[in-house]
């Protein structure tokens, strides 16, 4: 880590619990009774938090040290202050929860902006760098397409008053539905839990009929008026699991 001037830092920290020890007190976790000012101030230690988890090693961060970090970490949660929705937060159970949650990827993508800028003579775009960290070396956009066409158009009925769709005849292959239903079974028995195993599995029918979401709920013990629509969430996470863990090798030869 690089040496910063710890004078300078002692007083910024002592200033921040003196303003922070002189802010109204919340009550039942309303923050809606801080003003602009107290919420920057309110919320100062998690940008200090957020800023130590990066590094400040040459090669990681060029010549800004942590206060460098801290610094634009404050300029990022103050802009996201000026946004801030109120209207939005009286309506959240957790308002700290949520506020955090705002604030936070606000303040990281302001320090990462700052860290590219100063790390070194080349800058990569900011929304190649995004692609770069969504994919982490990996094409997603492979393994979306495979899990997303197979379980998220489960229920997608044809438009029949549509033919364009109908125009150009599927002259490929067809896949020998056996062996793909097991490949997709070993695989989600080794990313997803039971309950989303199962959904999956009765909504595609992969060793029995289809199921539709309130026979999945019935067959789950997912009660409640609304167990289809837990249901279709159950699906659309294992999804998700599924998207974020297999790697596209393993669902090339699909494709």
């Amino acid at each position: 880590m690089k040496s910063y001037n710890i004078a300078n830092y002692i007083r910024w920290k002592k200033d921040i619990e003196l303003k922070i020890s002189k802010l109204p007190e919340v009550i039942d976790g309303d923050f809606t009774i801080y003003n602009r000012e107290q919420m920057i101030i309110c919320f100062a230690p998690l940008v200090e938090n957020l800023s130590r988890k990066f590094s400040t090693t040459q090669q990681a961060s060029g010549v800004m040290t942590i206060m460098d970090l801290i610094q634009e970490g404050n300029s990022g949660l103050t802009k996201a202050v000026d946004r801030l929705d109120y209207s939005m937060l009286t309506e959240s159970e957790d308002q700290e929860k949520t506020l955090k949650s705002f604030f936070s990827k606000r303040i990281k993508g302001q320090i990462r902006r700052a860290v590219d800028i100063n790390r070194g003579d080349m800058r990569i775009p900011e929304h190649k760098l995004n692609e770069i960290r969504r994919n982490f070396g990996k094409d997603k956009k492979m393994v979306s397409m495979f899990f997303n066409s197979i379980f998220l158009s489960i229920d997608d009925k044809p438009n029949q008053d549509d033919d364009s769709a109908y125009q150009i005849p599927d002259k490929s292959e067809p896949y020998n539905m056996q062996l793909l239903n097991t490949y997709l079974k070993g695989l989600m028995r080794k990313y997803l839990n039971n309950k989303e195993y199962e959904v999956l599995r009765l909504s595609y029918g992969l060793d029995c009929d289809k199921y539709s979401a309130k026979q999945i709920a019935a067959e789950l013990k997912i009660e409640g008026s609304s167990s289809y629509v837990r249901v279709s969430q159950l699906k659309k996470q294992a999804v998700t699991k599924l998207i974020d863990n297999v790697d596209h090798s393993q669902v090339l030869d699909y494709l």
